[in-house]
């Protein structure tokens, strides 16, 4: 949803903010000391993935890790403005990236721009999600969007009626947000297939120890069968889960 949706639902955007400079820098150093991944995307529709590398709030700089030849790189300098999009958990956090100018190092570059005014935080979640039990083995098989020829068979990290999560190793070819995937074939359990297009709405860093990364994935306009399939799911697994738990004294 785009900021001036949310503020014509939400009667502006103050519940939203974090203008304190101390929370703001605070919120920042979680996406750095997390490695999280962080969306760029540039007026021109230009998006480039990257991570935040440093925060000085004494200059008012912060620093993206970025590969200088990059044409993505190179057209977001020219924009010289983007927004930066990144996922905490369940919060969604946007900012603006402002004045970004590249910075060469002797072995690596940077990116930097502005330390913004205001940091948007937004609860991302809108419907019930479930992980699926242990023993269970969900799976979507797909082919990759990039590679035609490459078939894909990754594990369901969890599932809510609108869509799921996903674990892309890291030695398969990575996937850019805002692409989607036709022809999802999402085997949940030994009742449950439902065979939907996916929008990947995110890529988030899980730990180094995971070896791979998550990927956020909306369902695009699902069926009726896409519906009832997913939530009957949702339903089966919360009364499992409920039956591991321990009676209560």
């Amino acid at each position: 949803m785009q900021l001036d949706a949310v503020a014509a639902a939400h009667g502006g955007l103050a519940e939203f903010q974090i203008t304190s400079q101390p929370e703001l820098v605070s919120t920042l150093k979680s996406l750095a000391g997390g490695n999280v991944l962080i969306n760029l995307n540039g007026s021109d529709g230009t998006s480039y993935t990257t991570t935040l590398w440093a925060i000085d709030a004494t200059r008012g700089i912060l620093s993206f890790s970025a590969d200088a030849d990059s044409n993505q790189v190179q057209a977001l300098v020219e924009a010289e403005d983007a927004v930066a999009v990144a996922y905490l958990d369940n919060i969604k956090l946007q900012f603006d990236a402002q004045g970004l100018v590249i910075v060469r190092g002797g072995r690596s570059s940077a990116l930097n721009c502005e330390l913004p005014r205001e940091v948007y935080r937004f609860q991302r979640r809108n419907g019930f999600r479930v992980r699926p039990l242990l023993r269970a083995t969900p799976t979507a098989r797909l082919r990759h969007p990039m590679i035609p020829d490459m078939s894909l068979a990754l594990r369901v990290l969890d599932v809510s009626i609108g869509g799921c999560a996903l674990f892309l190793p890291e030695d398969v070819p990575a996937l850019q947000p805002g692409v989607v995937i036709n022809g999802v074939q999402i085997d949940l359990d030994i009742d449950t297939r439902v065979v939907a297009a996916l929008r990947l709405q995110h890529v988030t860093s899980i730990n180094p120890e995971s070896r791979g990364v998550r990927l956020g994935c909306e369902i695009v306009n699902p069926t009726s069968d896409v519906l009832r399939g997913m939530q009957r799911y949702i339903d089966q697994t919360q009364k499992r889960q409920r039956a591991l738990e321990p009676p209560k004294r």
